[in-house]
């Protein structure tokens, strides 16, 4: 009778490969003298020479320090845990920060000879992948929070134009179509492409919702040079001006009929700076420190174009002045 295929044989270098495939650093822990044997992708894991003589100790110097007591105090207490167990913590490797996770057997599981055994993971990628995640959870709650508040102040501005139910719904239907643009300015539409953007059309559109005459008249006033904003950049300042205008719907210029905006931009070789300039609004009071989810956006955004804001808590009126890399601008 014809034999079917023979299944692989499994011995010590078949294993090798496949813990070398999978990315699995292997360790073993003397729990008497404290010390740890580890393979040499453990060693390349941790970034240290390889030496016969490591402890817990020396490990532990490559720790991030804000889990060092945390890992410390959770390898201690493995010993005492029933069953396999796992711990997430960062490493730093010169100037990176890697993350690890260490898995082994407690309550002394398979122990032989005073030894434990585990292994090693880079988790990395999925750490970062987990964070992203969060982040963008955190912005989408921020932005439905913000896109609430805008359309309630936004039914505000049109009720004190209007003069007829009909007037209102249709300048309110303008402004909340106009709002939508915006948005998918500040986050594109998946499947379609990126495409870069004359700087007046890109703040036309992001503050016409937010004008009583309608963008470029009334009071909202920009003065830019035309100036193209590349794809990746356009994206970016978006989000910024969105959260600026956003916060001005709330607190500032732009919460009530008599207060105006000033845009305008100034561009010299290398750096262009866009000043936003508001009066007329609420007393103005001068913020401690940057808050919130909005505070950090501005500063993410503001990082990704290479540069900075500068914020001056005038009594006349909040001005913020952008600067940004001419290069990052065009990208």
């Amino acid at each position: 009778m014809p034999q079917g295929p023979k299944k692989p044989k499994w011995g010590a270098r078949q294993l090798r490969l496949a813990i070398d495939a999978a990315g699995v650093a292997m360790w073993s822990w003397n729990v008497d003298t404290d010390m740890i044997t580890m393979d040499d992708h453990a060693f390349e894991l941790w970034g240290v020479s390889q030496s016969p003589d490591v402890t817990f100790e020396d490990l532990s110097a490559h720790i991030h320090p804000a889990d060092r007591d945390r890992v410390r105090a959770a390898f201690a207490a493995t010993r005492a845990i029933s069953g396999p167990y796992e711990i997430d913590f960062r490493i730093m490797v010169g100037r990176d920060a890697r993350w690890v996770s260490a898995r082994g057997q407690g309550d002394d599981a398979d122990i032989e000879g005073r030894v434990m055994f585990g292994v090693f993971l880079d988790v990395t990628g999925r750490k970062q992948a987990e964070e992203g995640n969060e982040l963008l959870a955190g912005e989408m709650s921020h932005r439905v929070k913000n896109l609430l508040t805008i359309a309630t102040a936004l039914t505000a501005i049109t009720s004190r134009s209007a003069t007829t139910a009909p007037e209102m719904a249709k300048d309110l239907t303008h402004r909340l179509t106009a709002l939508g643009r915006a948005h998918d300015l500040v986050r594109p539409l998946p499947g379609k492409p990126e495409r870069g953007a004359l700087l007046g059309d890109l703040l036309s559109v992001l503050l016409a919702p937010y004008d009583d005459m309608g963008a470029f008249s009334g009071r909202i006033r920009v003065s830019v040079p035309r100036m193209a904003v590349g794809e990746s950049a356009a994206t970016t300042l978006a989000m910024v001006l969105h959260e600026l205008a956003t916060n001005s719907l709330k607190y500032g210029a732009l919460s009530c009929a008599e207060g105006t905006l000033d845009v305008s931009c100034d561009s010299s070789g290398e750096s262009v700076a866009v000043v936003w300039t508001e009066q007329g609004g609420p007393e103005v009071v001068a913020a401690k420190a940057p808050g919130g989810f909005g505070g950090k956006l501005l500063q993410r955004g503001m990082d990704d174009l290479g540069g900075k804001a500068e914020v001056a808590w005038l009594r006349t009126g909040v001005v913020v002045t952008l600067h940004m890399s001419a290069d990052r601008l065009r990208s």
